[in-house]
């Protein structure tokens, strides 16, 4: 396959999953915006067809002007990789408004804002792919996390109502559902885990192994390798789906 002469955009692009999706388009020769809130992280992580573009999706005017300058710079986005989240639990009745809202501000509105203005510039040309990352949370109910839950679940409603939109056209929509992976948010977890459920670091670090059906953490490169697989040569009929990285049934 190739992405020669395409244009990506990776939201949350620094680091993790979507650095590593990033990578793997840039291999294939794409161009690859990559967005963040974190300057430093942006330019470390730059070069080799990664370009750094600060951005915060939970800020629509950001995102506006953010696709508006990566399109100026490197043509429509083709690709759209709607990859930046947080990842936090709380039990409901801890659950204030200020949490809810940030939870769906960063992983549901995030992803809204940024494949809306994607498909400005995609709906021109003759082909394009759109990926949400979303999470097995967004599959099922994920015990403790029912704001993260939520706004994982939306993800893949969006997702499911774009390909009825655009069925038939020469575009894609489909959410990768990973389950816990080997990334900074699993080292934040451990701490959050350990304090919550009263065990010390280790024990909460297995309880999240654990929940992965094959006893390990996904690899960033493992997600990375099926955005590449639904951005290439044989996964046209693939529309509206949720692909699975969680190492058995869920």
């Amino acid at each position: 396959m190739t992405l020669q002469g395409k244009h990506a955009l990776v939201t949350g692009g620094g680091t993790g999953i979507g650095l590593a999706i990033a990578r793997a388009l840039a291999g294939q020769g794409a161009e690859v915006t990559i967005t963040g809130r974190r300057r430093e992280v942006l330019e470390q992580a730059a070069g080799d067809g990664l370009h750094p573009l600060v951005m915060d999706v939970t800020d629509e005017a950001q995102v506006v002007e953010g696709v508006a300058a990566a399109v100026a710079a490197r043509g429509p986005v083709q690709v759209c990789i709607a990859n930046a989240g947080i990842a936090e639990g709380r039990s409901l009745h801890k659950t204030d408004t200020d949490f809810w809202r940030r939870m769906m501000a960063t992983n549901l509105d995030g992803a809204f804002l940024t494949i809306r203005e994607s498909l400005k510039g995609m709906v021109g040309t003759d082909w394009g792919r759109v990926l949400a990352v979303s999470s097995i949370a967004g599959l099922r109910g994920l015990k403790g996390a029912p704001a993260y839950t939520a706004s994982k679940h939306g993800m893949i409603g969006l997702i499911r109502a774009l390909a009825e939109d655009f069925v038939g056209k020469p575009y894609t929509f489909n959410a990768i559902c990973p389950a816990y992976t080997d990334t900074d948010i699993v080292t934040r977890n451990t701490r959050s885990i350990a304090e919550r459920a009263g065990v010390d670091a280790d024990r909460a670090f297995q309880m999240m192994v654990s929940m992965n059906r094959h006893g390990r953490l996904i690899a960033p490169e493992e997600v990375a390798a099926a955005a590449l697989w639904l951005c290439g040569p044989g996964s046209e009929s693939v529309n509206g789906q949720c692909i699975e990285i969680a190492g058995g049934q869920i």
